[in-house]
């Protein structure tokens, strides 16, 4: 069997079991009334016919007596004629035909009457002609079918009207029944699949007025709401990786690797329009005889300050990094001229002015010294910008602690600026 091969829905196997139930039920119960009726008929065919029997012998008795078989024929005619015979036949004592009445054929349906009283009634019925208690002679008849006939044409008739109405009302009360089962059963499937695809878990099946769908219903949506704490606390839990990848556990900023891929991404941007993007490269002056002085738990506090300093004299769209140990990296994008980084490596400078508490009510001063480059004059890649601010900010700690020094491009003369 093919795979695509079209399964069929439960709504259409259940409509179609409904409706076959149905028709096999009207047709059995018109089928066991018809031949129940075909069977009280016959009795009462079978009956007239004997009562026929008796009025033409109290008529034809005469004619019998006096052996007259024209008034024998005459008077089976006119009886048998008005009556359900098919055939009439008078003998005299001897056993000798005195008078035969046959009914016309008319065409065809006069055949199958005559075929269905052969095979329903009693053929053929005699009874003798009594005179004073004597037999002078016998009658013979054959029924006719017609009033069977019609009894059983109007049975197939009411037998097609029971069934076309049943069916009509097995389908109004299939839908009604079926509207109950698969429309909760559509909905709960439609949940699934929006749950199974688009790993929609905050969907909840509607309630349902069966009680085992709506049990079905309401376990399935504990599931989804169990399913959606899960996915949360995956989400969660996979946010709180995905920061803690990028970014410092210490200072909550960004890692070397995180700066790194903004980087690039900077530079991409401004070569396309043709912007300019400045790298900020800090380290800390004292930072080693402060740990070497006041211990670990002091230079973290120390590193904590510096972040919090250097982050609140950047703009918004600015970034702050720490590389790793005391060194820190600040992009600048977009720059709209060199001034700008100058302008902000000194507020940062500036920031550190101001003394950093340490555990145990002890403060310490440290500076910052910041070597600057930009793009495209210093460097078009990542790696030649860091390199070049990192060789900048040596340069400007060599020449002063707390000073600011701007990379060297090919041919202008670097720029250096002290603190006074």
């Amino acid at each position: 069997m093919s795979r695509d091969k079209v399964r069929p829905t439960l709504r259409s196997v259940i409509a179609r079991g409904h409706m076959i139930l149905a028709l096999v039920a009207v047709t059995l119960a018109s089928v066991s009334l018809t031949l129940l009726g075909v069977l009280a008929l016959r009795v009462y065919a079978e009956h007239n016919l004997h009562l026929i029997a008796r009025s033409i012998n109290y008529t034809v008795e005469a004619a019998v007596v006096f052996n007259d078989s024209a008034a024998a024929t005459e008077a089976l005619s006119l009886i048998a004629s008005t009556e359900e015979v098919a055939q009439a036949e008078v003998f005299d004592i001897n056993g000798k035909l005195l008078a035969r009445w046959v009914r016309p054929e008319t065409g065809m349906l006069s055949r199958v009457e005559l075929q269905i009283a052969h095979a329903l009634l009693e053929q053929p019925i005699s009874q003798p002609i009594l005179r004073q208690g004597q037999t002078v002679g016998s009658i013979h008849l054959v029924g006719h079918g017609g009033s069977l006939l019609r009894f059983l044409l109007s049975g197939l008739v009411g037998i097609l009207i029971c069934t076309a109405l049943s069916a009509w009302v097995a389908l109004h009360l299939s839908r009604r029944l079926l509207n109950g089962i698969t429309v909760p059963l559509q909905r709960l499937a439609t949940v699934a699949h929006a749950a199974r695809s688009e790993r929609d878990f905050d969907r909840r099946v509607p309630s349902a007025q069966i009680a085992e769908l709506d049990s079905l219903g309401s376990d399935f949506n504990a599931l989804l709401g169990e399913m959606e704490a899960w996915q949360s606390h995956l989400q969660s839990e996979n946010e709180t990786l995905a920061h803690q990848a990028s970014h410092d556990s210490l200072t909550g900023l960004p890692n070397r690797a995180f700066f790194e891929g903004r980087l690039i991404r900077a530079l991409r941007s401004a070569a396309k329009v043709n912007e300019r993007v400045a790298v900020l490269f800090l380290d800390s002056d004292r930072f080693k005889d402060i740990n070497d002085s006041f211990g670990h738990a002091a230079g973290d506090a120390v590193l904590v300050a510096v972040a919090d300093r250097v982050r609140a004299q950047l703009r918004e769209d600015d970034l702050v990094a720490r590389l790793g140990g005391d060194e820190f990296a600040v992009l600048l994008a977009p720059l709209h001229k060199a001034e700008d980084a100058q302008r902000i490596a000194d507020k940062i400078i500036a920031s550190m002015d101001m003394p950093i508490p340490l555990p145990g009510d002890t403060q310490v001063l440290t500076s910052l010294s910041i070597g600057i480059a930009i793009y495209p004059e210093h460097g078009a890649t990542p790696g030649t910008l860091l390199n070049a601010a990192d060789a900048a900010m040596y340069q400007a700690k060599r020449l002063s602690s707390g000073g600011q020094q701007t990379a060297e491009s090919e041919h202008p003369v670097a720029n250096v600026q002290h603190r006074s």
